[in-house]
């Protein structure tokens, strides 16, 4: 099992801190029964109803950090999790990245736009 830190990325201290502005989002799993007189029941579904999803960006990169970025995305290839530690919390929780962008800002200067998505396994 891999982590996403500076350490297993080999890049300087820092470099894979995400930029502020990153968005947490909360998808609850809920199923949903309309009536025909308009009521509506709602119930929630599964141990682990509540994944998060995380929108972060990594910019103003040199070439060789957003490279060494992108390979341990593509190392786990979308479908092998690894853990990471959010911004404001102290305990890691399991993701999976399933696409990234990479954009060339400058000769030497890129940005790495990711969505991690929370996973429940062991």
């Amino acid at each position: 099992m891999a982590t996403f830190n500076d350490a297993t990325v080999g890049v300087a201290t820092g470099q894979t801190t995400p930029d502020f502005g990153a968005q947490r989002k909360s998808e609850p799993k809920v199923q949903r029964v309309a009536f025909g007189d308009g009521y509506e029941q709602r119930l929630s579904v599964g141990l682990n109803q509540s994944p998060k999803l995380w929108d972060l960006t990594w910019s103003a990169k040199s070439n060789t950090v957003s490279a060494a970025i992108e390979a341990f995305f593509e190392a786990r290839g979308g479908v092998e999790s690894f853990d990471w530690t959010p911004l404001t919390e102290a305990t890691s929780y399991k993701f999976v990245v399933e696409s990234w962008n990479r954009q060339f800002e400058y000769a030497d200067i890129c940005t790495i736009t990711a969505t991690f998505r929370q996973v429940f396994e062991p």
